[in-house]
């Protein structure tokens, strides 16, 4: 597998300025661009299969939102949230010189597509596919990734980091060892004392903690408002286990908005890695189609 490509771009916060990284993958001056974005722990680098798989058609992004992997993180960390990721990706594809993409997003990248792709006059996203996310986020899936979020956490090595992430994540499926490690290894830094610890800054977690019964009505609500103006062809895709898209919802998604399409992968919950085999070539067959 080829390596991607890392470069960063400057974008604009409340007290300055930050920079957005972003892995490349495929021939920089090829004008069919895919933005692959990522989950709300992990980065980029997720989509390494995918990306290389598809880099055969498009030039590839893979960024790593602010507060993650090699961007730098946020001074207020009220920031961490869809709304300023959505400018934060409109600032990057200004950058790429791209008037129009194709969208893949896991999870809180398939929030933050579902903004961008609602955007007027001129859309941005000619094809989107949400990962296993919609614009209901059920409390109890909340709670569980709550749980976890921001821990301060430390191993003595990769090997043992990569077990506690396998126990918080097995909803992602089955995955060789070997797969395994490779998701693993980028979502580690080593500090001087020689442990490693994960790559996202913990404020992450500080929105999560603030926010309210109200404030989550209305940030459903304002999901349901993007997800009904975008008129882009739109694939769903679901973990047949999955807690945070349950069933009713995502055949709510296909009945309203763009209609999503719907494709369910069994013995998977939330949320599928886009590794094996059939997930990628279901992405494929949808973004490559006419």
């Amino acid at each position: 597998m080829n390596s991607p490509r890392l470069h960063h771009v400057p974008c604009l916060n409340t007290q300055g300025l930050h920079r957005v990284a972003f892995w490349e993958w495929g021939d920089p001056r090829n004008p069919r661009v895919l933005l692959c974005v990522h989950g709300l722990t992990r980065q980029g680098r997720d989509f390494d299969v995918l990306a290389a798989a598809m880099s055969d058609h498009y030039r590839v992004v893979c960024p790593d939102i602010a507060g993650r992997g090699e961007s730098d993180r946020l001074p207020d960390p009220q920031e961490y949230v869809v709304p300023r990721y959505a400018a934060d990706m409109v600032t990057l594809l200004a950058r790429l010189d791209a008037e129009t993409v194709h969208w893949v997003g896991t999870s809180m990248g398939g929030l933050i597509g579902m903004v961008v792709a609602s955007l007027s006059p001129r859309p941005l996203v000619s094809k989107l596919v949400l990962n296993d996310v919609g614009p209901v986020l059920p409390p109890q899936a909340i709670a569980r990734i709550g749980a976890y979020l921001g821990l301060p956490l430390r191993w003595d090595s990769v090997e043992q980091a990569a077990d506690y992430l396998w126990t918080i994540s097995k909803s992602f499926g089955p995955h060789t060892a070997a797969q395994w490690l490779a998701l693993t290894r980028p979502m580690l830094r080593q500090a001087a004392d020689g442990h490693w610890h994960l790559h996202y800054d913990p404020a992450i977690a500080i929105p999560f903690q603030t926010s309210t019964a109200e404030s989550a009505a209305a940030f459903e609500a304002y999901l349901w408002a993007a997800y009904d103006a975008v008129r882009c062809p739109t694939l769903l895709l679901r973990g047949a286990d999955s807690d945070l898209l349950t069933p009713a919802h995502a055949l709510e998604m296909t009945q309203r908005g763009p209609r999503a399409r719907l494709h369910q992968f069994a013995g998977v919950g939330h949320a599928p890695t886009l590794i094996a085999d059939d997930q990628v070539q279901r992405v494929r067959e949808f973004l490559l189609a006419a």
